[in-house]
């Protein structure tokens, strides 16, 4: 049977790679985004308790570590500021990359579709060539028996209405 080859295959293989591209860097961005988010909580945490540690401090050296505290808030707030931007961005980022990944991937799967049914119409039209050939064979094979067969009673009477002068003649 002949080899199947479809025209679009590199098409298809183009496609992907470029889904499998793009899921990378779905998961990068992914990846950087639980980064991020880490970090935020654990910024946020370590105020949580130092807030906590201060206000139950009783010493005197009370008053000293709320100043600091609140002297460094602001950057601190930035900080965090920066961050929830940061990963408000990074999750719009990760829902486009998200829709590219499943455009890819439907596109991707309509041409493996296609290549289905190429496939398939391929092997029937295989299966279509060789059952002729078959049949083909077997009417030939039918018609050299036949011919076998009638051909000697042919050859040992002669036909009748023929004159057989014919064969005689020089």
């Amino acid at each position: 049977m002949k080899r199947f080859v479809w025209r679009l295959q590199r098409v298809l293989d183009i496609r992907t790679k470029e889904e499998q591209l793009k899921r990378m860097e779905l998961f990068r961005l992914t990846e950087t985004l639980a980064i991020r988010r880490s970090e935020l909580l654990t910024r946020q945490r370590i105020l949580r308790e130092l807030m906590a540690a201060i206000t139950q401090d009783s010493s005197p050296g009370r008053l000293a570590s709320q100043e600091f505290f609140l002297r460094n808030a602001d950057r601190d707030d930035q900080i965090i500021r920066r961050l929830k931007e940061e990963i408000h961005n990074l999750e719009v980022r990760q829902k486009e990359k998200t829709a590219e990944v499943l455009a890819a991937k439907r596109c991707k799967e309509g041409l493996e579709k296609l290549r289905a049914e190429a496939k398939a119409r391929f092997i029937e039209e295989q299966e279509k060539l060789e059952q002729k050939e078959m049949d083909d064979r077997t009417t030939i094979s039918f018609a050299r028996r036949q011919s076998d067969v009638l051909l000697p009673e042919a050859v040992s009477s002669p036909a009748q209405g023929v004159d057989p002068s014919w064969e005689h003649t020089p």
